[in-house]
């Protein structure tokens, strides 16, 4: 086995344990048994001390790379990001994990129509068709029928919380695109901190006296949910294509799926069943490089592209971030890189 063989498996194990800790999420959330935004208080706010942490041990904060407007950008991703958690927890309420994560599992659709919208990027025939599909596919994964829009409901509302999240992660990854040259575990730092602040009008205290064992859970939202997982993915980006990032990433709604039907007994129907591959495929068809590009095109598009964000440049390997948590990461001794998406995740 060559070393770089060696390098990529210990990736795909990383990344890998990552999806499977971000499956388990859902769970945390419920058996906490707190409200949506004390749940989501408590994760920015052991979140940061473990992820300040970190950046402290590994010496992050030295030439950070942060400008005003860079560190603003960021600032503004956290509160798309906290507000996508927010929502995110509410549809487990109106729907079940299963339902929800699927649902949210749009996010790549979003960041491509958004970044058609707002900024022009090329949208081809092709990925609108690709995209298409994945909404058909929603349609039936959502189970969602004419007496639910006639009698509204919190089945339908959930629904909705669930492509808002989904909406406002894409916002988020579009925000982050943009930041080049400081780390992402500093990136998804920033945007943890600022959510201290933001969700502290919303925080109820006095419902979380007496709580007991559930305060466990709560901190290993912060520090396995978000200290550990986000880690655990910066490693695993930094030594795997962006082809497999992009499968492993499906990990994630599986294993949601798995949970909520071990722990809560909840499963989707049949029909819903069907809509799960065509977000899958599509996913992954408008994620991935086309077939017809050439390896060498393929090579040298990523030279150009990686020459053009980062004056310090960087390898064709080193991976693009996204905004937490979905951030990419960077090799140990590595130079700070720009900030790009790549996957998805709560």
């Amino acid at each position: 086995m060559t070393s770089a063989t060696a390098v990529e498996n210990k990736g795909v194990v990383q990344l890998t344990a990552a999806m499977m800790l971000s499956g388990t999420l859902g769970v945390f959330v419920v058996e906490s048994g707190a409200s949506p935004f004390n749940v989501v208080f408590f994760r920015v706010l052991f979140g940061a001390l473990a992820l300040g942490g970190y950046a402290l041990a590994r010496g992050y904060f030295r030439g950070h790379g942060f400008t005003p407007r860079t560190l603003g950008l960021a600032a503004l991703g956290g509160v798309f990001i906290v507000f996508n958690w927010v929502l995110l927890f509410q549809s487990y309420e109106n729907t079940s994990i299963s339902v929800a994560t699927v649902v949210y599992h749009t996010q790549p659709f979003y960041v491509v129509l958004l970044g058609a919208l707002l900024f022009r990027e090329r949208l081809t025939a092709i990925k609108a068709g690709w995209i298409a599909l994945a909404f058909a596919g929603l349609v039936l994964v959502s189970g969602v029928s004419p007496a639910d829009f006639a009698h509204g409901g919190a089945y339908l509302t959930g629904v909705g919380q669930a492509l808002l999240a989904a909406l406002l992660y894409g916002l988020s990854t579009l925000v982050t695109k943009r930041i080049n040259g400081v780390r992402p575990h500093l990136i998804a730092l920033v945007q943890v901190v600022v959510g201290i602040p933001l969700l502290l009008p919303f925080a109820d205290f006095g419902a979380m006296r007496g709580t007991g064992a559930d305060w466990g859970w709560l901190i290993g939202l912060g520090v396995v949910h978000t200290g550990l997982m986000y880690v655990l993915m910066y490693a695993a980006y930094a030594k795997l294509p962006t082809a497999k990032i992009a499968v492993l990433a499906f990990t994630y709604p599986a294993v949601a799926m798995v949970m909520d039907w071990a722990v809560y007994g909840h499963h989707i129907g049949l029909v819903q069943a069907l809509g799960v591959p065509l977000i899958v495929t599509a996913s992954l068809k408008v994620t991935l490089p086309r077939k017809t590009e050439s390896a060498r095109s393929i090579m040298a598009r990523r030279i150009a592209e990686n020459a053009s964000l980062s004056p310090a440049g960087r390898t064709p390997r080193t991976p693009v971030a996204g905004p937490a948590p979905r951030t990419a990461a960077h090799g140990t001794g590595a130079a700070s890189r720009p900030a790009r998406p790549v996957a998805s995740k709560a």
